[in-house]
């Protein structure tokens, strides 16, 4: 980590590592980040300095199997070039 990304950090405040290695986040800092009780945070060590990173968890079941992917990249192609087809027509074409 770059000492000009610590220096540019708006917000310094410091605190101590609890009884069982934990530290509490200052409330300021949640609230900057949007971090609410029970949200995931990564943590890395990055040149000596300890990064905190708010992580967003997706579902297994809501990412795209590698067919779905490439399906919603030719979809997007055909849009980009003006060739979209209504979905009831998709629909109804794929049997849906």
């Amino acid at each position: 980590m770059k000492s000009s990304v610590v220096n540019s950090v708006a917000l310094r405040t410091i605190g101590k590592v609890g009884q069982r290695r934990q530290v509490v986040l200052p409330q300021a800092i949640c609230d900057q980040l949007n971090l609410h009780l029970g949200d995931p945070v990564e943590f890395v060590v990055v040149d000596g300095y300890i990064v905190v990173k708010p992580k967003k968890l997706v579902d297994a079941d809501s990412v795209l199997s590698s067919t779905d992917a490439e399906r919603v990249r030719r979809g997007e192609k055909q849009l980009q070039r003006g060739k979209g087809k209504p979905w009831t027509k998709v629909k109804k074409a794929r049997k849906l």
